[in-house]
C-alpha cells in the first residue's frame, strides 16, 4: 500500500513507476503546460503524463530540464510517458513518430512509451516497433492503453515483451472489474486516465458523505481509492492548489467497507470512447 507520493510500484521488468503522476491532457502547449508541470515536480510529484497527440510535449520537455535545473532534481528521479497517436501506427510509421516525441520532448531517453488506441489492424505492427524501441535502450518501459482484456489477449499471443502498463479510463462509475482482474495476473499494471470522469464523480452523494467523514475532498477520497485498488494514478490540474491537494492522499487508508461503497458506485458508464468503438 503506497504510503507517500514518493512509493512506486515496480513494474514487470524491474522499472520503478510512481503511483501518482501529472496527466496533461488538454493542458495547452507554452506556458500552462511548463508551469504546471513545474509546480507539480516542485510539490514532490516526479511522472508527468503526456501524449503525441496532446500537443505539448515540447513544453513538458522543457519543464522537465527546467525543473533538473532549478530544483536540483536529477533526471533519474523523473518519469516520463507519452504515447504514439492513432494515425502513425504502423511499424516504420510508429518508430518515426517515436523519432518525432524525442527531438520535441528534447530528452535523451523516455522512460514509459504506450500505444495510445488499439487500431484494428495496426496495433501489432505498433506493439513490434515499440519492443524494437526497447530492446534498442531508448525507453525504460513500453505498454499499451485503452486495451481491453481481447485486446491484450489478441497482443500477448505474439508479443515477445509483455506491457508493463495499460492505461485506461477508471473512475468509480467505470471501475473495470474484468480488467482488474485480468491485468495484475498477467504482470500488467493498470494505470488510470480521467480518475475524476472529468469531475462529475466529485458531485457524488456516497462520495462526498464519505470525503466529510475523514476530512478529505472528494477528489482526494477517488484517488485514494485508485491507488488502494493498486491502480497508478495521474489527475490533471493547471492549479497550484489543486495539485498539491491531488497529491494529499497519503495520510489515510479508506476502510473496507467505504471502499465497497465506492465500488457499488459502478455503472460501466463512460466520460471518454468505448475502445471498440472509436473514430480518430
Amino acid at each position: 500500500m503506497p504510503n507517500s507520493l514518493q512509493d512506486r510500484v515496480t513494474l514487470n521488468n524491474g522499472v520503478e513507476m510512481p503511483w501518482l503522476g501529472l496527466g496533461v491532457f488538454k493542458v495547452k502547449e507554452g506556458d500552462e503546460v511548463v508551469e504546471s508541470v513545474k509546480a507539480a515536480v516542485k510539490h514532490g510529484y516526479r511522472s508527468i503524463d503526456t501524449a503525441s497527440a496532446y500537443r505539448n510535449e515540447e513544453g513538458v520537455g522543457q519543464a522537465v530540464r527546467e525543473a533538473v535545473q532549478e530544483f536540483g532534481i536529477a533526471r533519474d528521479e523523473l518519469f516520463i510517458t507519452s504515447k504514439v497517436w492513432n494515425p502513425d501506427q504502423g511499424y516504420q510509421s510508429t518508430l518515426d513518430a517515436f523519432d518525432s516525441t524525442m527531438s520535441r520532448l528534447g530528452l535523451d531517453y523516455l522512460d514509459l512509451y504506450l500505444v495510445h488506441w488499439p487500431v484494428k489492424g495496426k496495433y501489432k505492427d505498433t506493439w513490434r516497433a515499440l519492443e524494437k524501441i526497447y530492446k534498442d535502450g531508448r525507453v525504460r518501459a513500453i505498454g499499451v492503453s485503452n486495451f481491453h482484456v481481447h485486446h491484450l489477449e489478441d497482443l500477448l499471443a505474439e508479443a515477445s515483451v509483455v506491457p508493463a502498463v495499460d492505461q485506461i479510463e477508471f473512475h468509480p462509475y467505470l471501475s473495470q472489474p474484468e480488467l482488474r482482474e485480468y491485468a495484475p495476473a498477467k504482470g500488467i499494471q493498470l494505470e488510470a486516465w480521467s480518475p475524476l470522469a472529468q469531475g462529475h464523480i466529485l458531485k457524488d452523494e456516497v462520495i462526498g458523505r464519505i470525503a466529510a467523514s475523514y476530512g478529505k475532498t472528494p477528489a482526494q477520497i477517488v484517488l485514494r481509492w485508485d491507488v488502494q485498488h493498486q491502480v497508478v494514478t495521474i489527475p490533471k490540474s493547471v492549479k497550484n492548489e489543486r495539485i498539491i491537494e491531488n497529491a494529499s492522499i497519503f495520510d489515510f487508508e479508506l476502510s473496507d467497507s467505504d471502499m465497497k461503497a465506492i465500488d457499488e458506485l459502478n455503472r460501466n458508464e463512460r466520460v471518454g470512447s468505448d475502445p471498440d468503438n472509436f473514430n480518430f
